[in-house]
């Protein structure tokens, strides 16, 4: 990446684009804010009554005079309230791919029935969004400040003029903290968390933590690196920022490190290499970044790609940088992960 480049980047932008990892395809993602439509009908499925207040990540308590059913999210934190039973009819950031499918941030959702009002990063249609009425507008945030995420930086105020906004965060922390925190929001939006669905859910998500800290403790000697893939770079990155890591590292997982001076230029997250350096970490299992605006294993063509020990010997797994954050979609991610390390051949 150029230092021309560098300068019209933000970190959100890099993050947005890559995720905590790499660039994606950041131009295309430069759209012209087109977006989708949806049903735009009242959106919790099982809302309580009477006022409503929630005290976000931000230390920011919203009020409101009844449990807000006109929700607009971020689409990762939509699908995770999809899974608690609450709906949510407006979204914006990674909905939909080519073709009008899913794109794997919204999970479950019936992204043909969802008002989309911005599909990449730096599209949010402020007009379509006053024009739904939003009572409130939740999304993450990944950084210490609060920023929300997916939110135009220079449309954000126009966007909090119209309705106030909760964030979630899921900086410098472990797994499980935002993971209570959106089960927490569910709960107040007038989700049944005592739902068979529901309390199964969280005991598969605690089976599969303790599956993964068991394979772990026993196949300490594997390293495991987590990538993302561009055109130009690939990018490896550091654990202690990102919710997914940080909690399998407590877990016990082994993890490549990028020194931090190496990370700077990634604001902490990620070591930016040219594919010709590809091979600087030696590792026994790659977990790649699965979302839509980077390339898929399959897709990476690059010769120092193809050599790396742990891609001959088919040990690379999918990595979900942004997870859902309910507890139905993130077992996978520790049953994938301790399934690699329980089979792994060393290969480093």
């Amino acid at each position: 990446m150029s230092n021309a480049t560098n300068a019209t980047l933000s970190r959100r932008g890099l993050l947005a684009t890559g995720g905590a990892l790499g660039l994606g395809a950041f131009l295309a993602a430069c759209g012209d804010g087109d977006t989708g439509s949806g049903s735009g009908s009242d959106s919790t499925a099982a809302a309580a009554s009477g006022p409503w207040s929630f005290k976000d990540d931000r230390g920011t308590t919203v009020k409101l005079d009844k449990v807000p059913t006109r929700i607009v999210a971020f689409v990762g934190v939509a699908a995770a309230l999809y899974d608690y039973g609450v709906t949510v009819d407006a979204v914006f950031g990674p909905t939909t791919v080519k073709g009008g499918k899913a794109d794997v941030q919204a999970g479950d959702m019936d992204v043909s029935k969802l008002k989309v009002l911005g599909n990449t990063y730096g599209q949010f249609n402020v007009e379509q969004y006053a024009a739904f009425g939003p009572q409130v507008l939740i999304s993450t945030t990944f950084d210490s400040a609060g920023t929300l995420w997916y939110v135009p930086e220079e449309s954000a105020k126009k966007i909090a003029a119209l309705a106030p906004s909760v964030a979630v965060s899921v900086y410098d922390r472990q797994l499980t903290e935002p993971l209570q925190r959106v089960w927490a929001l569910a709960e107040s939006l007038g989700a049944d968390m005592k739902a068979a669905k529901v309390v199964d859910s969280k005991k598969r998500f605690e089976d599969a933590s303790e599956r993964l800290r068991k394979a772990a403790k026993a196949r300490p000697e594997l390293k495991v690196m987590a990538g993302s893939a561009a055109d130009s770079l690939f990018y490896v990155s550091g654990s202690n920022l990102s919710v997914d890591l940080e909690y399998f590292k407590a877990l016990g997982v082994n993890f490549v490190e990028p020194p931090a001076k190496a990370m700077a230029e990634g604001g902490g997250w990620y070591e930016s290499l040219s594919w010709e350096n590809a091979d600087k970490y030696r590792a026994d299992i790659i977990m790649m970044d699965d979302r839509s605006s980077t390339i898929q294993p399959a897709d990476i063509t690059k010769p120092t790609w193809k050599k790396l020990p742990a891609v001959k010997a088919g040990q690379v797994i999918s990595r979900s940088p942004e997870p859902i954050l309910s507890y139905d979609k993130c077992t996978p991610l520790l049953t994938t992960l301790a399934e690699a390390l329980e089979t792994a051949k060393k290969v480093s």
